[in-house]
């Protein structure tokens, strides 16, 4: 049998549902419920989590790295370990480990490296780029991005098999033929890094691109004239979109007027890196974020857990969908029922937090880290 476990003592935000007097209940990997204290069994151990939240574990679908650790410029598992450690410290249970633009030949390397890692904690790749538009490449190397073709798609893809989960394209130079092979590779695609006008962004959605990347961040304006990729992001009802709520890459203002318009479909980011001196990006932590060596605004230095406090904090939005913009949506995205969420039978990934927004406890599989 499993270790049997009852988080008491709680506020519970599962979902659309938030609960007060109930217990969690563990069973080895799964979740058994949510029960009230009474209806405990007796040979569930009860831990008291003093008042704390308790909800899914944090999931994060574009991040670099963390602390020191810079995957794309060691390209090592032990690297990507770190990275995994790390991140279930700060209560993310989930990720998917995301690589600039690049080679393909640095792409393949990673992809390689993610297969033999054997990490609990990633989900597979985000491949921000290298099919992005030049002309918004923020802190990406210009000399790098490459305009999309049937040939390298089917190399760059030949050995992955579903390492790489998700890819950020630019849909305007995007070809039908490419666009339609990277679907068929089983690749969810986001727009971003792009200069489309509202027309070519709802081209690419119609087609199957189901997200944004960043929204707001690298992307052709919101103008009275030409509304672009934001415009087509809050008018196509199908496509979801993700925001860096750290109050620099987006202003808590705009957060607010883009969560009235995208409702559920806004998901949280964190899009951080770690501080890294050496190889193509080089980032440099300017106190609450990174920039490059030349001052261009890279990643964030957000945790998941911030980006719900700056939520409810400085954008007004409720704690359950706060937490909901960090768990069930990014999973929906996905296409995972098994995370994200509390449901019977979810792998109990779980995060306790204070009312300070401090890391409790946390839970992989069922199992306390550490």
């Amino acid at each position: 049998m499993g270790n049997k476990i009852a988080l008491v003592n709680g506020q519970i935000y599962n979902g659309d549902d938030s609960f007060i007097g109930q217990a969690l209940l563990i069973n080895g990997e799964v979740i058994q419920g949510i029960f009230p204290k009474h209806a405990i069994p007796a040979d569930y151990r009860q831990i008291d989590v003093q008042q704390g939240v308790i909800c899914p574990g944090l999931i994060d679908l574009q991040i670099y790295g963390t602390g020191e650790d810079l995957f794309s410029a060691e390209l090592t598992s032990e690297s990507l370990l770190s990275i995994d450690q790390q991140l279930l410290k700060q209560g993310c249970t989930s990720y998917l480990l995301t690589l600039a633009t690049n080679t393909l030949a640095v792409f393949k390397e990673a992809i390689a490296v993610y297969r033999t890692s054997g990490s609990p904690v990633a989900l597979g790749l985000h491949l921000e780029g290298p099919f992005l538009n030049v002309l918004k490449r923020g802190a990406h190397p210009a000399e790098l991005i490459v305009e999309a073709n049937v040939t390298d798609i089917n190399d760059l893809l030949a050995e992955a098999g579903d390492a790489v989960k998700m890819m950020t394209v630019a849909p305007e130079p995007l070809s039908d033929a490419c666009l339609t092979l990277l679907l068929e590779k089983g690749v969810l695609l986001s727009a971003g890094h792009s200069a489309a006008t509202f027309d070519e962004a709802i081209r690419g959605f119609d087609q199957g691109i189901k997200a944004t990347t960043h929204l707001w961040n690298a992307m052709s304006g919101l103008h009275h004239r030409e509304v672009g990729l934001p415009g087509a992001a809050f008018a196509h009802m199908d496509v979801m979109a993700s925001v860096i709520v750290d109050g620099i890459h987006v202003d808590f203002e705009a957060v607010r007027l883009s969560k009235q318009l995208l409702g559920r479909r806004l998901f949280l980011i964190t899009d951080a890196v770690g501080a890294c001196e050496k190889g193509i990006y080089q980032h440099i932590k300017q106190k609450d974020h990174f920039t490059l060596p030349n001052g261009t605004l890279s990643g964030s230095a957000l945790t998941m857990l911030q980006a719900i406090r700056n939520c409810v904090e400085k954008v007004h939005i409720p704690m359950d969908e706060a937490i909901r913009m960090a768990t069930q949506y990014p999973a929906e995205l996905i296409g995972r029922s098994d995370i994200g969420n509390l449901n019977v039978g979810s792998l109990a990934n779980i995060l306790v937090f204070n009312a300070d927004y401090e890391v409790q406890s946390v839970y992989l599989a069922g199992e306390l880290v550490d």
